[in-house]
């Protein structure tokens, strides 16, 4: 359903439905059927890269296009291969990227054990070296001082055995950083052992991490390749939607210069040609003056072309379609009411042949549905509908049209 525009007259409130322009190209994007990529060849996608690089832009290289084919439609299809040949490669690489990350974790892991194992033995190699550090210092002390120094020994002085004392402790000393050396040393074996282990995953986790790297690296040259190549055939589609837009735009204005010189004629011919209307109507052979402001009005509005459709705006800020030709024509001093269907009441009503710049053209019944300024050339200036912008299209005299209005 279309969308309806706002105008007042008076304190009545009236709408002004939009005439549908059946002659406007459609710049739809078909959505591209959902598939499963993950099974396109990378040498495929590989080729294409290669493509890219060596500077064969063209869509062609893509798809071949049968001849006779619409270009739009090819240049659409190559760019919905394209498009599923960028996702599968953003998937592929999610889960590289996916792979690297758990790759580098790994090794993360395995560093952080291999460190904590070298920790731990030089921790108990440090044991080991006080403990015999002590030894030592106190075999030396029992040794000049004939054991009055130690401590233990002094214990058991009292029995006179002294010497045997000395002796059986700096035995079971010996037994016990004897004991701890060998522990030292099965330690050692087994952190070895256990080193090297963890070494050779290390070495294993490590070239996995390089591998993912490479391939989560060349997966991201893809993705920009592809997505580059897609940039260019949406541009490319763009500039064939202008230029179809641009030829139908033309082909219908022609059409309708052709039109109203075939009216003109047949007017001249006959000197019945007029339009009926409810309120004022003139004969072809009277007609009134453009007003003197018209060509301006038609400058202030084509000036207005890219401001964006509001309902019941009348400034630059946003215009509906009253809005814009009551704007223009104030601008030269000429006050319009707004409301279409008031404007249609207000202007004469001249025959379509005799339509000059800056006549009004009506839709709907009674003009109350919409209206444009004509611009000469067969086009036309108006702001259709919401979420639209002022512009200016051909001439449409389908049906709808309700007639030509000349501001008086």
């Amino acid at each position: 359903m279309p969308r309806r525009c706002l105008h007042r007259a008076g304190r009545s409130t009236r709408h002004c439905a939009v005439v549908t322009d059946a002659e406007q190209c459609s710049t739809a994007k078909p959505r591209a059927p959902r598939r499963t990529f993950w099974t396109v060849s990378r040498r495929v996608r590989v080729v294409l890269a290669v493509a890219i690089v060596t500077g064969i832009t063209s869509p062609v290289v893509l798809l071949a296009r049968p001849a006779g084919a619409d270009p739009i439609a090819a240049a659409k299809a190559q760019a919905s291969t394209v498009e599923a040949e960028l996702q599968a490669t953003q998937q592929q690489l999610a889960a590289e990227s996916g792979q690297y990350e758990a790759a580098s974790y790994k090794v993360a892991q395995l560093d952080a054990s291999i460190a904590r194992g070298q920790a731990k033995l030089a921790t108990e190699q440090a044991t080991v070296s006080k403990d015999q550090g002590q030894l030592r210092t106190q075999a030396l002390d029992d040794y000049m001082t004939d054991g009055s120094s130690s401590q233990l020994t002094t214990l058991f002085s009292s029995n006179g055995s002294t010497a045997g004392i000395r002796s059986e402790y700096s035995s079971i000393a010996r037994g016990n950083i004897a004991t701890t050396l060998d522990q030292l040393h099965t330690a050692e074996a087994v952190l070895s052992a256990q080193q090297a282990s963890l070494a050779g995953q290390e070495s294993q986790a490590k070239a996995a991490e390089s591998q993912a790297a490479r391939a989560k690296a060349s997966s991201a040259v893809l993705v920009n390749q592809y997505q580059t190549t897609l940039d260019g055939l949406n541009a490319h589609i763009k500039q064939l939607v202008a230029q179809q837009q641009a030829a139908a735009a033309a082909a219908a204005a022609a059409a309708f210069r052709v039109r109203l010189a075939a009216q003109l004629a047949a007017q001249q011919a006959t000197a019945q040609a007029a339009l009926h209307s409810t309120f004022r109507t003139v004969a072809a052979t009277s007609l009134p003056p453009l007003p003197p402001g018209a060509a301006g009005a038609v400058q202030a509005a084509e000036r207005e072309v890219g401001v964006p459709y509001v309902w019941g705006g009348t400034t630059p800020a946003g215009f509906d379609c009253s809005g814009l030709v009551m704007w223009a024509y104030a601008q030269v001093g000429i006050s319009l009411p707004h409301f279409s269907g008031a404007q249609y009441d207000v202007t004469i009503h001249i025959p379509l042949a005799d339509i000059q710049p800056g006549d009004i053209l009506f839709y709907g019944p009674g003009g109350t549905q919409h209206e444009a300024m004509y611009v000469g050339g067969g086009m036309m200036v108006e702001a259709p509908y919401t979420g639209a912008t002022v512009h200016i299209t051909p001439v449409r005299t389908g049906p709808g049209f309700a007639g030509v209005g000349r501001v008086a």
